[in-house]
């Protein structure tokens, strides 16, 4: 039992009293186990992220995220147990954040100043991500104007890794006649991200709900003064903010 503790909480205390950059040659992380984390971050809720889950995200096989979520224990990045699921210790959510941040900055920068488009634009980004320097970070930032969320309008994590959630909800879900403000869309399908493009339901455009089909059909909205009408999966991936109630 000693030697399992000793394995167990010194990397912790190293990876956490360090004041160095998450990126730090010191952590040694590979691309892959980076890739673990975040992916971990993402899965997380309110219990810890079973292997299958991780494996199904990843598409890799269960052994193999087994194998990997071993090592990250033995680092002090995760806390795992067999068949108990993985949570992220403060060391692993601290590296989680700084990977977002560095896709969300990428992202924004590949989208609004490159001019990439959606269905290239994800791709490129968790390719850099792995690799900008702590001072390209940081120029990438001031040149951006410090932005505060990335094209599809998810928030990028500050410096210190704090960011603020918020509670948004599909679009589908709000009581007609009411106007909301869109905040993040889903941006795991690029076809449908080119769609809400061309239709203008982007991040901070107002929209009001005219008509809710019944048994899953079509939502009627009035944007930009115009009425249009879209299908429920398109407007089950724009998350609003959510009205005060009347």
């Amino acid at each position: 039992m000693e030697t399992i503790f000793c394995l167990w909480v010194t990397p912790v205390t190293y990876f956490e009293s360090t004041d160095h950059h998450p990126k730090s040659p010191m952590r040694k992380l590979s691309q892959s186990q980076e890739d673990y984390i975040k992916t971990i971050f993402k899965l997380q809720k309110d219990e810890p992220v079973s292997t299958t889950d991780i494996a199904q995200a990843a598409d890799v096989a269960p052994a193999t995220v087994t194998k990997a979520l071993k090592k990250l224990a033995e680092m002090g990045l995760v806390s795992y147990r067999s068949y108990q699921g993985v949570t992220l210790t403060a060391a692993g959510r601290k590296v989680a954040l700084e990977v977002i941040r560095h896709h969300r900055l990428l992202e924004l920068y590949l989208k609004e100043v490159m001019g990439y488009s959606w269905d290239r634009l994800h791709e490129e980004a968790e390719h850099l991500e792995h690799h900008i320097s702590e001072e390209f970070e940081d120029r990438l930032d001031e040149m951006l104007g410090y932005p505060t969320s990335d094209p599809h309008g998810h928030p990028i994590p500050a410096r210190d890794g704090s960011f603020t959630e918020v509670n948004a909800v599909p679009l589908g879900s709000i009581p007609c006649g009411r106007s909301v403000v869109v905040h993040h869309l889903a941006d795991d399908n690029t076809d449908l991200l080119a769609h809400l493009e061309d239709l203008a339901l982007m991040p901070g455009s107002t929209v009001e709900i005219v008509e809710i089909a019944p048994f899953d059909g079509p939502v009627t909205i009035r944007h930009r003064s115009k009425k249009q009408v879209i299908g429920r999966r398109v407007a089950d991936s724009v998350f609003v903010i959510p009205p005060d109630p009347e």
